[in-house]
């Protein structure tokens, strides 16, 4: 679960800086007694305005990937535009893996076999205050 919150934050900034043209960006991460909340938002481009330029092939996977990864656990990811303008991701990824504890998901681990939550491991580490 660590990693898919440190990936919702990563993708989603890394999308400000490719998409909306050096916007202010917040950063959210609510503890809730079940979920993790995680907002990321930018006041950039309006939405039906004219978009950054991006070369040919620059189109991604970024969201559907990280859709895919949050749903691992139950969770769910919503990414649009704001009314305003500027853009939306927030996501809510259940504390406990898909399944309670003993679920498919405990113990899991990344590609190189580490364990998620491990202390100790060199994976980034997300601090936010319990609300």
């Amino acid at each position: 679960m660590d990693l898919a919150a440190y990936r919702v934050v990563q993708e989603a900034l890394t999308n400000v800086i490719k998409h909306a043209n050096q916007a202010r960006t917040v950063v959210s991460i609510e503890y809730q007694p079940r979920d993790l909340l995680i907002t990321v938002t930018d006041d950039g481009q309006a939405a039906g305005g004219p978009a950054p330029s991006r070369p040919p092939g620059a189109g991604g996977r970024g969201l559907i990937g990280l859709s895919e990864r949050v749903a691992l656990y139950g969770g769910e990811l919503d990414a649009g535009p704001r009314p305003g303008g500027g853009w939306r991701v927030r996501a809510r990824i259940p504390l406990e893996p898909a399944g309670g504890p003993g679920g498919p998901l405990a113990g899991a681990a990344d590609a190189g076999g580490r364990e998620a939550g491990v202390p100790g491991l060199p994976w980034p580490e997300v601090r936010a205050r319990s609300t």
